[in-house]
C-alpha cells in the first residue's frame, strides 16, 4: 500500500490521468487480491466514479483515513500533494511499526525456544532422572523434590498446562473482538503498565498527532478529521477520549480545552495545539508533536529492548541453572555411594 501510494503520487504529479496511472500500477502489481482491487478501481474510475468513492468500496484495503484524504484532494484540486502527504504518512507509520516488530523478534524467539526446551525437559527428561533415583533408592534434596513434583504435575495434568493457555488466549481474542467493555479495560490496563505503558501512550499520541495533522493539512474539516482519528485509533481509551474531544468541539469549544480534560494528552500536546489554533497553524504544530513523540518512542523502544534482552538471558540462566543443580545433586550422591562401595 505504501509503495502503491508513492507510485500513484509520482504518476499523478507527472500529469498522468488517474485512469492511466491506475492502469500502469495494475500492470505492475503481482497477481492476487490487490491486483483485483486495482482492476475494480480502474473500471469504476473509468466509468466516471471519483477515486475516493471507488476506494471507499474497498475499506479493508483503503481505510477511512485514506479515502477521506483522497476525497479532500479531489475536492480542492490538489490530489497530487495530498497523495504525497499520504505516502509520507504511511512511510512514517510503517517505520515506527517496523521498528517495534523488529525489536520484538529477538525476545520472542528467545521466549519461544526457552518455553519449548523447558517443556521438553519437564515432560521427558526429568521423569527419566526420577527412574534413576528410584532405582538406586537415593534420597533427593528439597530442590530436586520440588522439580520432580512439578514434572509429575505437568505430565499428569498436561491438558491444563498446555491446553488452558491456548483456551484462554482464544477466549481473550474473542472478547477483544466482541466485548467493548473488556477491550476498553484491557487497553486501559496496558496503558497503566510501568515503562511499557508510557511507550504505548506516547506512540498513541504520536499516531493521533500524525493522523490529525495530516488530515487537517489535506483540508479535511476538523470534526470529520476527529471522527477518522477516532475510528482509526488502535486503543479504545484514546478513541473514547477523541470522541469526547469531538463532541465538545462540535458544541463550539476549542480543541485544546477538551484535550486537556481527557487525561490522556500531556501538557506539551495541549499547549502545542493551543498555539496552533491561535496562530492558524494547527496542522504544522500537530506534525511537530508527531515528530517529537515518534523520536521519543524510538529511543524508549531501543532502551526497553536493550534491557529486555539481557533480562531474558538472565531469567533463562536461572531456570536452567536450577534444573541442572536440582538434577545433578542426587547424581553426585549416587556416584559417591558407588565409589564408596567400590
Amino acid at each position: 500500500m505504501t509503495d502503491f501510494t508513492v507510485q500513484l503520487a509520482t504518476l499523478v504529479g507527472a500529469g498522468i490521468p488517474i485512469v492511466r496511472a491506475l492502469t500502469i500500477l495494475r500492470g505492475q502489481a503481482r497477481a492476487g487480491p490487490f491486483k483485483r482491487v486495482l482492476t475494480e478501481l480502474v473500471d469504476d474510475v473509468a466509468a466516471g466514479s471519483p477515486l475516493s468513492e471507488a476506494m471507499g468500496k474497498h475499506e479493508r484495503v483503503f481505510d477511512r483515513l485514506y479515502a477521506a484524504m483522497v476525497h479532500a484532494g479531489e475536492a480542492g484540486g490538489v490530489l497530487d500533494p495530498v497523495l504525497r502527504r499520504l505516502a509520507t504518512f504511511r512511510e512514517k507509520a510503517g517505520e515506527v511499526r517496523s521498528k517495534i516488530v523488529g525489536a520484538m523478534v529477538y525476545p520472542a524467539i528467545v521466549l519461544l525456544v526457552a518455553t519449548v526446551v523447558v517443556s521438553i525437559v519437564v515432560v521427558w527428561v526429568i521423569p527419566r532422572f526420577r527412574e534413576i533415583f528410584d532405582s538406586f533408592g537415593v534420597g533427593v534434596p528439597r530442590t530436586t523434590q520440588i522439580l520432580l513434583d512439578v514434572s509429575d504435575a505437568v505430565v499428569t495434568y498436561w491438558y491444563l498446562f498446555f491446553g488452558l493457555p491456548v483456551v484462554l488466549l482464544f477466549l481473550h481474542a474473542v472478547l477483544l473482538e466482541r466485548s467493548t467493555g473488556y477491550r476498553y479495560r484491557v487497553h486501559a490496563l496496558l496503558l497503566a503498565l510501568p515503562v511499557f505503558g508510557d511507550v504505548l501512550q506516547q506512540g498513541f499520541v504520536a499516531g493521533f498527532a500524525r493522523t490529525f495533522g495530516t488530515l487537517i493539512e489535506a483540508g479535511v474539516a476538523h470534526l470529520d478529521a476527529l471522527a477518522i482519528v477516532r475510528d482509526s485509533s488502535p486503543s479504545d481509551v484514546f478513541a473514547r477520549a477523541v470522541e469526547d474531544v469531538r463532541r465538545t468541539v462540535r458544541e463550539g469549544e476549542t480543541i485544546a480545552v477538551p484535550l486537556a480534560d481527557s487525561g490522556v494528552f500531556d501538557d506539551l500536546v495541549v499547549n502545542m495545539v493551543d498555539v496552533g489554533e491561535e496562530t492558524g497553524e494547527l496542522d504544522a504544530m500537530l506534525l511537530r508533536v508527531a515528530d517529537a513523540y515518534e523520536g521519543q518512542v524510538d529511543r524508549k523502544i531501543d532502551t526497553l529492548f536493550k534491557m529486555l534482552e539481557p533480562a531474558l538471558l538472565v531469567a533463562m540462566a536461572i531456570v536452567v541453572g536450577f534444573i541442572v543443580v536440582a538434577l545433578f545433586m542426587p547424581l553426585m550422591s549416587i556416584m559417591n555411594e558407588l565409589q564408596s562401595a567400590a
